[in-house]
């Protein structure tokens, strides 16, 4: 889940968590049209308890995103906000506010 965090300046993006509970994987990339769906330097880092997380910078907008888990793609269980994209599929949704 994408989780919106204090901006520590009024001229910087806020920093945005993304979190997915992959216990199993072996890489976990976030891809999303903020990065134009690359997984380079979009790698998760995971933590003991299964849980890989990524903070990333986000003017405010609407922004589409899904987790590459291991070459598979994955919606955000944890957001129901999604959208039908070009493939037939859905990709979750986040909004930014200012």
């Amino acid at each position: 889940m994408a989780t919106k965090e204090k901006a520590k300046k009024t001229t910087t993006k806020p920093s945005i968590e993304f979190t997915v509970k992959a216990p199993e994987a072996s890489e976990v990339f976030l891809v999303g049209d903020f990065n134009g769906w690359q997984m380079e330097g979009f790698q998760m880092r995971k933590f003991k308890d299964g849980i890989c997380r990524k903070k990333v910078q986000l003017k405010p907008g609407r922004y589409e995103y899904l987790f590459l888990v291991d070459g598979n793609w994955w919606t955000d269980p944890q957001n129901d906000a999604r959208c039908t994209n070009p493939f037939g599929q859905e990709n979750s949704v986040i909004q930014i506010n200012s």
